[in-house]
Protein backbone atom coordinates (compact mmCIF):
# COMPACT_ATOMS: atom_id res chain seq x y z
CA UNK A 1 0.00 0.00 0.00
CA UNK A 2 1.22 3.52 -0.79
CA UNK A 3 1.15 5.23 2.60
CA UNK A 4 3.45 8.29 2.36
CA UNK A 5 1.61 11.15 0.66
CA UNK A 6 -0.16 14.44 1.30
CA UNK A 7 -2.86 15.03 -1.29
CA UNK A 8 -3.27 11.77 -3.29
CA UNK A 9 -4.07 13.82 -6.38
CA UNK A 10 -0.71 15.61 -6.15
CA UNK A 11 1.38 12.51 -5.47
CA UNK A 12 3.06 12.43 -8.90
CA UNK A 13 4.10 16.08 -8.76
CA UNK A 14 5.15 15.91 -5.10
CA UNK A 15 7.38 12.87 -5.59
CA UNK A 16 8.94 14.39 -8.70
CA UNK A 17 9.79 17.56 -6.80
CA UNK A 18 11.59 15.52 -4.15
CA UNK A 19 13.37 13.46 -6.77
CA UNK A 20 14.56 16.53 -8.68
CA UNK A 21 15.75 18.26 -5.52
CA UNK A 22 17.75 15.18 -4.59
CA UNK A 23 19.46 14.95 -7.98
CA UNK A 24 19.72 18.64 -8.84
CA UNK A 25 23.45 18.19 -9.53
CA UNK A 26 22.69 16.20 -12.68
CA UNK A 27 19.18 17.06 -13.88
CA UNK A 28 16.52 19.71 -13.63
CA UNK A 29 12.76 19.95 -13.60
CA UNK A 30 10.96 21.35 -16.62
CA UNK A 31 7.21 21.50 -17.14
CA UNK A 32 6.12 17.89 -17.62
CA UNK A 33 9.22 16.10 -16.35
CA UNK A 34 12.99 16.34 -16.09
CA UNK A 35 15.97 16.76 -18.41
CA UNK A 36 19.61 15.90 -17.91
CA UNK A 37 22.37 18.46 -17.60
CA UNK A 38 24.33 18.50 -20.86
CA UNK A 39 27.78 17.20 -21.67
CA UNK A 40 30.42 19.05 -23.68
CA UNK A 41 29.18 17.80 -27.06
CA UNK A 42 25.58 17.87 -28.31
CA UNK A 43 23.90 14.50 -28.91
CA UNK A 44 20.58 13.21 -30.16
CA UNK A 45 18.10 13.64 -27.30
CA UNK A 46 16.46 10.39 -26.20
CA UNK A 47 13.26 11.26 -24.34
CA UNK A 48 11.52 8.45 -22.47
CA UNK A 49 8.27 8.61 -20.63
CA UNK A 50 4.90 7.46 -19.44
CA UNK A 51 2.96 7.54 -16.20
CA UNK A 52 4.42 7.72 -12.70
CA UNK A 53 4.62 4.73 -10.40
CA UNK A 54 7.29 2.81 -12.30
CA UNK A 55 10.54 4.06 -10.70
CA UNK A 56 13.33 3.90 -11.71
CA UNK A 57 11.49 4.12 -15.01
CA UNK A 58 11.19 6.77 -16.22
CA UNK A 59 12.79 9.76 -14.52
CA UNK A 60 15.36 7.55 -12.78
CA UNK A 61 16.88 6.67 -16.16
CA UNK A 62 17.87 10.22 -17.09
CA UNK A 63 21.61 10.71 -17.27
CA UNK A 64 24.79 10.03 -19.28
CA UNK A 65 24.54 6.88 -21.37
CA UNK A 66 20.79 6.68 -21.03
CA UNK A 67 17.96 9.20 -21.48
CA UNK A 68 18.29 12.93 -22.03
CA UNK A 69 14.87 13.59 -20.56
CA UNK A 70 11.80 11.89 -19.10
CA UNK A 71 8.17 12.90 -19.41
CA UNK A 72 6.33 12.21 -16.19
CA UNK A 73 2.56 11.72 -16.29
CA UNK A 74 0.23 11.06 -13.41
CA UNK A 75 0.23 7.61 -11.86
CA UNK A 76 -0.27 5.00 -14.59
CA UNK A 77 -1.53 7.79 -16.87
CA UNK A 78 -0.13 8.96 -20.17
CA UNK A 79 1.49 12.41 -19.98
CA UNK A 80 -0.26 15.05 -22.03
CA UNK A 81 0.99 16.14 -25.46
CA UNK A 82 1.90 19.47 -23.89
CA UNK A 83 4.10 17.74 -21.29
CA UNK A 84 5.81 15.65 -23.96
CA UNK A 85 6.44 18.72 -26.10
CA UNK A 86 7.83 20.68 -23.13
CA UNK A 87 10.33 18.01 -22.10
CA UNK A 88 11.41 17.22 -25.67
CA UNK A 89 11.92 20.91 -26.48
CA UNK A 90 14.06 21.35 -23.37
CA UNK A 91 16.06 18.16 -24.07
CA UNK A 92 16.77 18.96 -27.72
CA UNK A 93 20.43 19.80 -28.36
CA UNK A 94 20.07 20.62 -32.04
CA UNK A 95 20.55 17.07 -33.31
CA UNK A 96 16.98 15.84 -33.14
CA UNK A 97 14.81 13.99 -30.63
CA UNK A 98 13.81 10.33 -30.33
CA UNK A 99 10.63 9.79 -28.31
CA UNK A 100 10.38 6.28 -26.87
CA UNK A 101 7.64 4.74 -24.72
CA UNK A 102 5.50 1.66 -24.22
CA UNK A 103 2.78 0.81 -26.73
CA UNK A 104 -0.32 2.14 -24.94
CA UNK A 105 -3.11 4.04 -26.70
CA UNK A 106 -2.82 7.20 -24.59
CA UNK A 107 0.95 7.35 -24.93
CA UNK A 108 0.83 6.72 -28.68
CA UNK A 109 -1.68 9.54 -29.13
CA UNK A 110 -0.01 12.16 -26.92
CA UNK A 111 3.58 11.46 -27.93
CA UNK A 112 2.44 11.44 -31.55
CA UNK A 113 0.77 14.85 -31.25
CA UNK A 114 3.86 16.29 -29.58
CA UNK A 115 6.09 14.83 -32.31
CA UNK A 116 4.08 16.54 -35.02
CA UNK A 117 4.34 19.86 -33.21
CA UNK A 118 8.10 19.47 -32.80
CA UNK A 119 8.51 18.62 -36.49
CA UNK A 120 6.53 21.69 -37.50
CA UNK A 121 9.06 23.74 -35.56
CA UNK A 122 11.93 22.16 -37.45
CA UNK A 123 13.02 19.66 -34.79
CA UNK A 124 13.67 16.27 -36.35
CA UNK A 125 11.61 13.93 -34.17
CA UNK A 126 11.37 10.15 -34.36
CA UNK A 127 9.27 7.65 -32.40
CA UNK A 128 10.41 4.22 -31.20
CA UNK A 129 7.63 2.13 -29.67
CA UNK A 130 8.38 -0.66 -27.19
CA UNK A 131 6.34 -3.82 -27.84
CA UNK A 132 8.01 -6.51 -25.74
CA UNK A 133 5.12 -8.09 -23.77
CA UNK A 134 4.55 -11.49 -25.40
CA UNK A 135 1.52 -12.20 -23.19
CA UNK A 136 -0.47 -9.21 -24.43
CA UNK A 137 -0.77 -10.14 -28.12
CA UNK A 138 0.54 -12.57 -30.72
CA UNK A 139 1.22 -9.79 -33.24
CA UNK A 140 4.32 -7.77 -32.31
CA UNK A 141 2.85 -4.41 -33.33
CA UNK A 142 -0.09 -4.93 -30.95
CA UNK A 143 1.97 -5.85 -27.89
CA UNK A 144 2.29 -3.44 -25.00
CA UNK A 145 5.61 -2.34 -23.55
CA UNK A 146 6.61 -3.46 -20.07
CA UNK A 147 10.09 -4.16 -18.61
CA UNK A 148 11.54 -4.35 -22.13
CA UNK A 149 11.31 -0.55 -22.04
CA UNK A 150 14.62 -0.74 -20.22
CA UNK A 151 16.59 -2.60 -22.89
CA UNK A 152 15.26 -0.43 -25.70
CA UNK A 153 15.85 2.82 -23.81
CA UNK A 154 19.37 1.64 -22.96
CA UNK A 155 20.18 0.84 -26.61
CA UNK A 156 18.93 4.26 -27.72
CA UNK A 157 20.78 6.16 -24.99
CA UNK A 158 24.04 4.29 -25.46
CA UNK A 159 23.96 4.88 -29.22
CA UNK A 160 23.19 8.57 -28.79
CA UNK A 161 26.09 8.88 -26.33
CA UNK A 162 28.52 7.81 -29.06
CA UNK A 163 27.57 10.88 -31.10
CA UNK A 164 25.62 8.91 -33.71
CA UNK A 165 23.13 10.79 -35.86
CA UNK A 166 19.38 10.46 -35.41
CA UNK A 167 18.95 7.91 -38.21
CA UNK A 168 21.45 5.61 -36.50
CA UNK A 169 19.92 6.11 -33.05
CA UNK A 170 16.44 5.33 -34.35
CA UNK A 171 17.65 2.27 -36.27
CA UNK A 172 19.40 0.76 -33.24
CA UNK A 173 16.38 1.45 -31.03
CA UNK A 174 14.06 -0.34 -33.43
CA UNK A 175 16.49 -3.24 -33.65
CA UNK A 176 16.57 -3.47 -29.86
CA UNK A 177 12.79 -3.58 -29.69
CA UNK A 178 12.60 -6.27 -32.37
CA UNK A 179 15.07 -8.36 -30.36
CA UNK A 180 13.35 -7.95 -26.96
CA UNK A 181 10.74 -10.19 -25.33
CA UNK A 182 9.20 -10.06 -21.82
CA UNK A 183 6.87 -12.31 -19.85
CA UNK A 184 5.71 -11.72 -16.28
CA UNK A 185 3.41 -12.75 -13.45
CA UNK A 186 1.66 -10.85 -10.65
CA UNK A 187 1.28 -12.07 -7.08
CA UNK A 188 -0.77 -9.13 -5.80
CA UNK A 189 -2.25 -5.89 -7.04
CA UNK A 190 -0.93 -2.39 -6.39
CA UNK A 191 -2.70 0.30 -4.39
CA UNK A 192 -2.99 3.91 -5.52
CA UNK A 193 -2.17 6.71 -3.05
CA UNK A 194 -5.25 7.37 -0.95
CA UNK A 195 -6.96 4.13 -1.97
CA UNK A 196 -7.82 1.45 0.56
CA UNK A 197 -8.05 -1.46 -1.85
CA UNK A 198 -5.67 -2.64 -4.60
CA UNK A 199 -6.57 -2.12 -8.23
CA UNK A 200 -6.99 -5.86 -8.55
CA UNK A 201 -6.60 -8.95 -6.40
CA UNK A 202 -5.08 -12.33 -7.07
CA UNK A 203 -6.81 -15.38 -5.55
CA UNK A 204 -5.02 -16.86 -2.56
CA UNK A 205 -2.08 -19.07 -3.54
CA UNK A 206 -2.48 -18.04 -7.18
CA UNK A 207 -0.67 -15.70 -9.57
CA UNK A 208 -1.81 -13.57 -12.46
CA UNK A 209 -0.03 -14.81 -15.57
CA UNK A 210 0.83 -12.11 -18.11
CA UNK A 211 0.91 -8.96 -15.99
CA UNK A 212 0.85 -5.33 -17.09
CA UNK A 213 2.64 -2.43 -15.41
CA UNK A 214 -0.30 -0.04 -15.12
CA UNK A 215 -2.09 -1.95 -12.43
CA UNK A 216 -3.58 -4.43 -14.89
CA UNK A 217 -4.15 -7.99 -13.69
CA UNK A 218 -2.73 -10.91 -15.59
CA UNK A 219 -4.51 -12.40 -18.58
CA UNK A 220 -5.35 -15.48 -16.50
CA UNK A 221 -4.96 -16.78 -12.95
CA UNK A 222 -2.98 -19.92 -12.26
CA UNK A 223 -1.94 -21.76 -9.07
CA UNK A 224 1.22 -20.42 -7.48
CA UNK A 225 4.16 -22.71 -8.26
CA UNK A 226 7.68 -23.20 -6.83
CA UNK A 227 10.46 -21.02 -8.19
CA UNK A 228 11.76 -23.70 -10.54
CA UNK A 229 8.38 -24.08 -12.23
CA UNK A 230 7.91 -20.31 -12.34
CA UNK A 231 11.27 -19.92 -14.07
CA UNK A 232 10.26 -22.53 -16.64
CA UNK A 233 6.95 -20.73 -17.25
CA UNK A 234 8.73 -17.43 -17.89
CA UNK A 235 11.49 -18.86 -20.07
CA UNK A 236 9.18 -21.00 -22.17
CA UNK A 237 6.69 -18.15 -22.51
CA UNK A 238 9.40 -16.00 -24.06
CA UNK A 239 10.94 -18.70 -26.19
CA UNK A 240 7.56 -19.51 -27.70
CA UNK A 241 7.69 -15.99 -29.18
CA UNK A 242 11.44 -15.66 -29.73
CA UNK A 243 12.59 -13.39 -32.56
CA UNK A 244 13.82 -14.79 -35.84
CA UNK A 245 17.54 -14.69 -35.17
CA UNK A 246 20.49 -17.04 -34.90
CA UNK A 247 21.94 -15.04 -32.00
CA UNK A 248 22.71 -17.08 -28.89
CA UNK A 249 23.79 -14.29 -26.53
CA UNK A 250 21.04 -12.53 -24.60
CA UNK A 251 20.73 -9.55 -22.31
CA UNK A 252 18.68 -10.61 -19.30
CA UNK A 253 16.50 -8.71 -16.82
CA UNK A 254 14.80 -10.38 -13.87
CA UNK A 255 12.56 -7.51 -12.83
CA UNK A 256 10.63 -6.93 -9.61
CA UNK A 257 7.34 -5.05 -9.78
CA UNK A 258 7.59 -3.26 -6.44
CA UNK A 259 7.15 -5.57 -3.46
CA UNK A 260 8.85 -8.77 -4.57
CA UNK A 261 12.07 -8.78 -2.57
CA UNK A 262 15.50 -8.82 -4.15
CA UNK A 263 16.30 -12.10 -2.44
CA UNK A 264 13.35 -13.70 -4.23
CA UNK A 265 14.56 -12.32 -7.55
CA UNK A 266 18.08 -13.63 -6.93
CA UNK A 267 16.62 -17.07 -6.24
CA UNK A 268 14.50 -16.88 -9.39
CA UNK A 269 17.54 -16.00 -11.50
CA UNK A 270 19.30 -19.07 -10.15
CA UNK A 271 16.44 -21.14 -11.56
CA UNK A 272 16.32 -19.25 -14.87
CA UNK A 273 20.06 -19.53 -15.55
CA UNK A 274 20.26 -23.30 -16.19
CA UNK A 275 17.16 -23.15 -18.39
CA UNK A 276 18.87 -20.62 -20.63
CA UNK A 277 21.88 -22.92 -20.75
CA UNK A 278 19.62 -25.80 -21.79
CA UNK A 279 18.38 -23.73 -24.72
CA UNK A 280 21.87 -22.74 -25.83
CA UNK A 281 21.53 -19.12 -24.68
CA UNK A 282 24.43 -17.28 -23.06
CA UNK A 283 23.40 -14.51 -20.61
CA UNK A 284 25.29 -11.21 -20.83
CA UNK A 285 25.48 -8.64 -18.00
CA UNK A 286 22.39 -9.92 -16.19
CA UNK A 287 20.34 -7.32 -14.32
CA UNK A 288 18.32 -8.52 -11.34
CA UNK A 289 16.28 -5.97 -9.41
CA UNK A 290 13.57 -3.35 -9.67
CA UNK A 291 13.93 -1.58 -13.00
CA UNK A 292 10.35 -1.07 -14.21
CA UNK A 293 7.92 -1.25 -11.30
CA UNK A 294 4.24 -0.73 -10.61
CA UNK A 295 4.00 0.99 -7.21
CA UNK A 296 3.71 -1.81 -4.64
CA UNK A 297 2.62 -4.62 -6.95
CA UNK A 298 3.84 -8.08 -6.07
CA UNK A 299 5.21 -9.73 -9.16
CA UNK A 300 8.17 -10.28 -11.43
CA UNK A 301 9.05 -10.55 -15.08
CA UNK A 302 11.77 -11.94 -17.26
CA UNK A 303 13.14 -9.98 -20.22
CA UNK A 304 15.49 -11.30 -22.88
CA UNK A 305 17.09 -9.24 -25.66
CA UNK A 306 18.86 -11.30 -28.31
CA UNK A 307 22.22 -9.66 -29.01
CA UNK A 308 24.27 -9.11 -32.11
CA UNK A 309 27.60 -7.31 -31.76
CA UNK A 310 25.97 -3.90 -32.08
CA UNK A 311 23.24 -4.46 -29.50
CA UNK A 312 25.70 -6.11 -27.12
CA UNK A 313 27.88 -3.00 -27.20
CA UNK A 314 24.90 -0.83 -26.27
CA UNK A 315 23.82 -3.20 -23.52
CA UNK A 316 27.30 -3.28 -21.98
CA UNK A 317 27.96 0.45 -22.34
CA UNK A 318 28.43 2.59 -19.24
CA UNK A 319 25.56 4.66 -17.88
CA UNK A 320 25.13 6.89 -14.87
CA UNK A 321 21.63 7.83 -13.76
CA UNK A 322 19.83 8.22 -10.42
CA UNK A 323 18.21 4.80 -10.72
CA UNK A 324 20.79 2.81 -12.68
CA UNK A 325 24.56 2.86 -12.91
CA UNK A 326 26.93 0.72 -14.93
CA UNK A 327 30.67 1.38 -14.86
CA UNK A 328 32.57 -1.47 -16.45
CA UNK A 329 35.93 0.10 -15.71
CA UNK A 330 35.38 -0.30 -11.99
CA UNK A 331 35.45 -4.08 -12.23
CA UNK A 332 37.50 -4.62 -15.39
CA UNK A 333 40.72 -5.32 -13.47
CA UNK A 334 39.20 -7.58 -10.82
CA UNK A 335 40.27 -11.21 -10.62
CA UNK A 336 38.66 -14.10 -8.70
CA UNK A 337 40.12 -14.57 -5.25
CA UNK A 338 42.07 -17.76 -4.58
CA UNK A 339 40.00 -19.39 -1.88
CA UNK A 340 39.84 -22.77 -0.25
CA UNK A 341 36.77 -24.58 0.97
CA UNK A 342 36.50 -23.53 4.59
CA UNK A 343 34.02 -26.34 5.18
CA UNK A 344 36.41 -29.03 3.95
CA UNK A 345 37.65 -31.32 6.70
CA UNK A 346 40.97 -32.92 5.82
CA UNK A 347 41.21 -34.68 9.17
CA UNK A 348 40.84 -38.43 8.82
CA UNK A 349 38.09 -40.12 10.80
CA UNK A 350 39.47 -42.25 13.64
CA UNK A 351 38.80 -45.96 13.51
CA UNK A 352 35.89 -46.63 15.89
CA UNK A 353 35.70 -49.49 18.33
CA UNK A 354 33.21 -52.28 17.71
CA UNK A 355 30.90 -50.74 20.28
CA UNK A 356 31.12 -47.35 18.62
CA UNK A 357 30.49 -48.83 15.19
CA UNK A 358 27.36 -50.54 16.46
CA UNK A 359 26.10 -47.22 17.84
CA UNK A 360 26.29 -45.46 14.45
CA UNK A 361 22.97 -46.78 13.19
CA UNK A 362 20.96 -45.75 16.31
CA UNK A 363 22.54 -42.28 16.24
CA UNK A 364 21.65 -41.82 12.58
CA UNK A 365 18.14 -43.14 13.25
CA UNK A 366 17.83 -40.59 16.05
CA UNK A 367 18.81 -37.76 13.72
CA UNK A 368 16.27 -38.92 11.16
CA UNK A 369 13.56 -39.02 13.81
CA UNK A 370 14.60 -35.53 14.83
CA UNK A 371 14.25 -34.48 11.18
CA UNK A 372 10.80 -36.06 10.85
CA UNK A 373 9.60 -34.38 14.02
CA UNK A 374 10.78 -30.91 13.03
CA UNK A 375 9.25 -31.16 9.57
CA UNK A 376 5.94 -32.22 11.11
CA UNK A 377 5.92 -29.26 13.49
CA UNK A 378 7.60 -26.58 11.32
CA UNK A 379 4.50 -24.39 10.90
CA UNK A 380 3.54 -24.68 14.56
CA UNK A 381 7.02 -23.62 15.70
CA UNK A 382 7.00 -20.70 13.25
CA UNK A 383 3.60 -19.57 14.52
CA UNK A 384 4.76 -19.68 18.14
CA UNK A 385 7.94 -17.79 17.30
CA UNK A 386 6.03 -15.11 15.35
CA UNK A 387 4.07 -13.98 18.42
CA UNK A 388 7.02 -12.00 19.74
CA UNK A 389 9.87 -12.95 17.42
CA UNK A 390 10.51 -13.13 13.71
CA UNK A 391 8.66 -16.38 13.01
CA UNK A 392 11.66 -18.21 11.58
CA UNK A 393 12.29 -20.83 14.27
CA UNK A 394 10.52 -23.69 12.50
CA UNK A 395 12.14 -22.91 9.16
CA UNK A 396 15.57 -22.52 10.75
CA UNK A 397 15.33 -25.78 12.66
CA UNK A 398 14.20 -27.68 9.56
CA UNK A 399 17.00 -26.19 7.51
CA UNK A 400 19.51 -27.12 10.20
CA UNK A 401 18.39 -30.70 10.66
CA UNK A 402 18.17 -31.28 6.90
CA UNK A 403 21.78 -30.12 6.58
CA UNK A 404 22.81 -32.30 9.52
CA UNK A 405 21.24 -35.43 8.07
CA UNK A 406 22.74 -34.73 4.65
CA UNK A 407 26.17 -34.29 6.23
CA UNK A 408 25.87 -37.55 8.13
CA UNK A 409 24.76 -39.37 5.00
CA UNK A 410 27.91 -38.11 3.28
CA UNK A 411 30.22 -39.46 6.01
CA UNK A 412 31.72 -42.80 4.99
CA UNK A 413 33.76 -43.55 8.09
CA UNK A 414 33.96 -42.92 11.81
CA UNK A 415 31.70 -43.68 14.72
CA UNK A 416 28.85 -41.83 16.43
CA UNK A 417 31.11 -39.05 17.69
CA UNK A 418 32.43 -38.37 14.20
CA UNK A 419 28.89 -38.38 12.76
CA UNK A 420 27.56 -36.02 15.41
CA UNK A 421 30.46 -33.67 14.81
CA UNK A 422 29.62 -33.58 11.11
CA UNK A 423 25.93 -33.08 11.92
CA UNK A 424 26.60 -30.24 14.35
CA UNK A 425 28.92 -28.36 12.03
CA UNK A 426 26.50 -28.66 9.13
CA UNK A 427 23.57 -27.55 11.29
CA UNK A 428 25.40 -24.45 12.47
CA UNK A 429 26.64 -23.62 8.96
CA UNK A 430 23.31 -23.95 7.17
CA UNK A 431 20.68 -22.97 9.71
CA UNK A 432 21.98 -19.62 10.89
CA UNK A 433 20.43 -17.64 13.70
CA UNK A 434 20.80 -18.28 17.40
CA UNK A 435 19.15 -21.68 17.42
CA UNK A 436 21.37 -22.86 14.56
CA UNK A 437 24.55 -21.95 16.41
CA UNK A 438 23.32 -23.50 19.65
CA UNK A 439 22.12 -26.76 18.17
CA UNK A 440 25.24 -27.09 16.07
CA UNK A 441 27.54 -26.58 19.04
CA UNK A 442 25.41 -28.83 21.22
CA UNK A 443 25.48 -31.77 18.83
CA UNK A 444 29.21 -31.43 18.28
CA UNK A 445 29.80 -31.35 22.03
CA UNK A 446 27.60 -34.40 22.54
CA UNK A 447 29.61 -36.27 19.94
CA UNK A 448 32.91 -35.28 21.55
CA UNK A 449 31.61 -36.62 24.85
CA UNK A 450 30.71 -40.00 23.37
CA UNK A 451 34.04 -40.43 21.53
CA UNK A 452 34.55 -43.29 19.14
CA UNK A 453 36.99 -45.10 21.42
CA UNK A 454 34.78 -46.61 24.14
CA UNK A 455 34.57 -50.35 24.50
CA UNK A 456 31.01 -50.10 25.84
CA UNK A 457 28.25 -47.50 25.98
CA UNK A 458 25.98 -47.73 29.00
CA UNK A 459 23.21 -45.34 30.06
CA UNK A 460 25.83 -43.11 31.66
CA UNK A 461 27.16 -42.37 28.15
CA UNK A 462 23.78 -40.91 27.20
CA UNK A 463 23.81 -38.77 30.35
CA UNK A 464 27.34 -37.58 29.55
CA UNK A 465 26.31 -36.65 26.01
CA UNK A 466 23.25 -34.72 27.21
CA UNK A 467 25.36 -32.95 29.82
CA UNK A 468 27.98 -31.96 27.23
CA UNK A 469 25.18 -30.74 24.92
CA UNK A 470 23.69 -28.64 27.74
CA UNK A 471 27.05 -27.21 28.79
CA UNK A 472 27.73 -26.06 25.23
CA UNK A 473 24.30 -24.41 25.04
CA UNK A 474 24.80 -22.64 28.37
CA UNK A 475 28.29 -21.43 27.51
CA UNK A 476 27.25 -19.99 24.17
CA UNK A 477 23.78 -18.69 24.99
CA UNK A 478 24.47 -17.39 28.51
CA UNK A 479 20.83 -18.06 29.37
CA UNK A 480 19.46 -19.19 32.72
CA UNK A 481 16.31 -20.86 33.93
CA UNK A 482 13.44 -18.40 33.71
CA UNK A 483 14.84 -16.45 30.74
CA UNK A 484 12.25 -18.10 28.46
CA UNK A 485 14.63 -19.95 26.18
CA UNK A 486 15.55 -23.49 25.20
CA UNK A 487 17.27 -23.74 28.58
CA UNK A 488 13.92 -23.80 30.42
CA UNK A 489 13.20 -27.25 28.93
CA UNK A 490 16.80 -28.44 28.59
CA UNK A 491 17.94 -28.14 32.22
CA UNK A 492 14.94 -29.95 33.75
CA UNK A 493 15.43 -32.69 31.15
CA UNK A 494 19.12 -33.06 31.94
CA UNK A 495 18.58 -33.09 35.70
CA UNK A 496 15.75 -35.63 35.58
CA UNK A 497 17.62 -37.93 33.20
CA UNK A 498 20.78 -37.87 35.32
CA UNK A 499 18.89 -38.54 38.56
CA UNK A 500 16.86 -41.44 37.17
CA UNK A 501 19.88 -43.10 35.52
CA UNK A 502 21.84 -42.69 38.76
CA UNK A 503 18.96 -44.46 40.56
CA UNK A 504 19.40 -47.43 38.23
CA UNK A 505 16.38 -46.82 36.03
CA UNK A 506 16.66 -48.19 32.44
CA UNK A 507 17.67 -45.56 29.93
CA UNK A 508 14.47 -45.75 27.87
CA UNK A 509 12.28 -45.27 30.93
CA UNK A 510 14.51 -42.53 32.33
CA UNK A 511 14.63 -40.68 28.99
CA UNK A 512 10.86 -40.74 28.52
CA UNK A 513 10.27 -39.51 32.04
CA UNK A 514 12.77 -36.70 31.53
CA UNK A 515 11.13 -35.86 28.20
CA UNK A 516 7.76 -35.56 29.95
CA UNK A 517 9.31 -33.13 32.41
CA UNK A 518 10.78 -31.13 29.51
CA UNK A 519 7.37 -30.96 27.82
CA UNK A 520 5.74 -29.66 30.99
CA UNK A 521 8.54 -27.11 31.41
CA UNK A 522 8.15 -25.94 27.81
CA UNK A 523 4.41 -25.48 28.32
CA UNK A 524 5.04 -23.56 31.55
CA UNK A 525 7.37 -21.18 29.71
CA UNK A 526 4.20 -19.52 28.39
CA UNK A 527 3.93 -17.64 31.66
CA UNK A 528 7.48 -16.30 31.52
CA UNK A 529 8.69 -12.98 30.13
CA UNK A 530 11.66 -13.35 27.76
CA UNK A 531 14.96 -11.93 28.94
CA UNK A 532 17.06 -12.98 25.96
CA UNK A 533 16.83 -12.81 22.18
CA UNK A 534 14.54 -10.99 19.81
CA UNK A 535 11.44 -11.60 21.91
CA UNK A 536 12.81 -9.54 24.82
CA UNK A 537 11.58 -6.12 23.52
CA UNK A 538 8.08 -7.62 23.18
CA UNK A 539 8.08 -9.33 26.56
CA UNK A 540 4.46 -8.59 27.43
CA UNK A 541 3.22 -9.78 24.05
CA UNK A 542 5.07 -13.05 24.61
CA UNK A 543 3.23 -13.87 27.82
CA UNK A 544 0.72 -16.63 27.18
CA UNK A 545 2.75 -18.28 24.42
CA UNK A 546 5.41 -20.92 25.15
CA UNK A 547 8.98 -20.39 23.99
CA UNK A 548 9.61 -21.81 20.53
CA UNK A 549 13.09 -23.11 21.40
CA UNK A 550 11.89 -24.88 24.54
CA UNK A 551 8.95 -26.32 22.59
CA UNK A 552 11.11 -27.70 19.79
CA UNK A 553 13.52 -29.24 22.29
CA UNK A 554 10.67 -30.96 24.13
CA UNK A 555 9.21 -32.28 20.87
CA UNK A 556 12.60 -33.68 19.89
CA UNK A 557 13.39 -35.49 23.13
CA UNK A 558 9.85 -36.91 23.23
CA UNK A 559 10.33 -38.26 19.71
CA UNK A 560 13.75 -39.75 20.44
CA UNK A 561 12.32 -41.40 23.55
CA UNK A 562 10.00 -43.32 21.28
CA UNK A 563 12.99 -44.99 19.64
CA UNK A 564 14.51 -46.26 22.88
CA UNK A 565 13.74 -49.73 24.24
CA UNK A 566 10.65 -49.95 26.38
CA UNK A 567 8.48 -47.65 24.32
CA UNK A 568 5.51 -49.19 22.47
CA UNK A 569 6.70 -50.77 19.23
CA UNK A 570 10.39 -50.12 19.89
CA UNK A 571 13.08 -52.81 19.70
CA UNK A 572 13.42 -54.50 23.06
CA UNK A 573 10.13 -53.12 24.34
CA UNK A 574 9.73 -56.01 26.70
CA UNK A 575 13.19 -55.64 28.21
CA UNK A 576 14.58 -52.25 29.10
CA UNK A 577 17.12 -53.42 31.65
CA UNK A 578 20.20 -54.03 29.48
CA UNK A 579 23.10 -51.59 29.14
CA UNK A 580 22.96 -48.98 26.36
CA UNK A 581 25.46 -50.95 24.31
CA UNK A 582 23.28 -54.01 24.20
CA UNK A 583 20.11 -51.95 23.82
CA UNK A 584 21.65 -50.36 20.76
CA UNK A 585 22.66 -53.66 19.22
CA UNK A 586 26.25 -53.58 20.43
CA UNK A 587 28.06 -56.48 22.03
CA UNK A 588 28.45 -55.86 25.77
Amino acid sequence: MTTVFNDPGEFADDQLAGFAALYSDRLQVVPGGVVSHRGPDPIVAVVVGGGSGHYPAFAGLVGPGFASGAVVGNIFTSPSAAQVYSVAKAADQGRGVVLTFGNYAGDVMNFGIAAERLRREGIDTRIVLVTDDVASATIEEQRRGIAGDFTVFKALGATAATGADIDEVERVGRAANAATRTFGVAFSGCTMPGAHEPLFTVPDRHMGVGLGIHGEPGIRDAPLVPAGELARLLVEGILDARPDTDASRVAVIVNGLGSTKYEELFLLWNEVRPLLDDHGLTPVDVEVGELVTSLDMGGCSLTLMWLDDELESTWRADAYTPGYRKQTGAIAQLRPAAVTDAAADDEAAPTPTAAASALVSPVVDGLRELQRTLHAHEEELGRIDAVAGDGDHGRGMVKGVDAAVAAVDAVAAGGPAWRLRAAGRAWAAKSGGTSGVLWGAGLEAAGASLTDAREAYGPDAAVDAVTAYADAILELGRAELGDKTLVDALLPFRQTLAELVADGRPLGEAWRSAASVATSAAESSAQLRPKKGRARPLAEKSVGTPDAGATSFALIVEAIGGLLPGSPGSPGASDDTTPLTQQEGTAP
